[in-house]
C-alpha cells in the first residue's frame, strides 16, 4: 500500500467501512432468526458472523468517536 491518503479521506473510508459492517451485522442477524427453527447449525454460523461484524464495528466506532463505547457499558 504506498498511496499517501489525507486524514479526511482516511475518515470517509474509516466511516465506510463501518456502516458496512453495520449492514453485515444486521443481514447476519436476520439471517440467523430466520434459520433458527429448521437449521441450528446455520443459526449459530450466522451468529458467530454477526458477532465478528459487531466487534469490527465496535472498533471503528471507538476510533470514530474515542471514549464513547466504554461509557455505555
Amino acid at each position: 500500500m504506498t498511496d499517501v491518503v489525507d486524514s479526511d479521506e482516511l475518515l470517509r473510508r474509516i466511516q465506510r467501512a463501518r456502516a458496512c459492517a453495520l449492514r453485515e451485522e444486521q443481514a447476519w442477524q436476520t439471517r440467523s432468526e430466520q434459520l433458527g427453527a429448521t437449521d441450528p447449525q446455520g443459526a449459530r454460523d450466522a451468529t458467530v458472523r454477526r458477532m465478528s461484524y459487531e466487534a469490527v464495528r465496535t472498533v471503528l466506532d471507538e476510533i470514530l468517536t474515542p471514549g464513547r463505547q466504554s461509557t455505555r457499558s
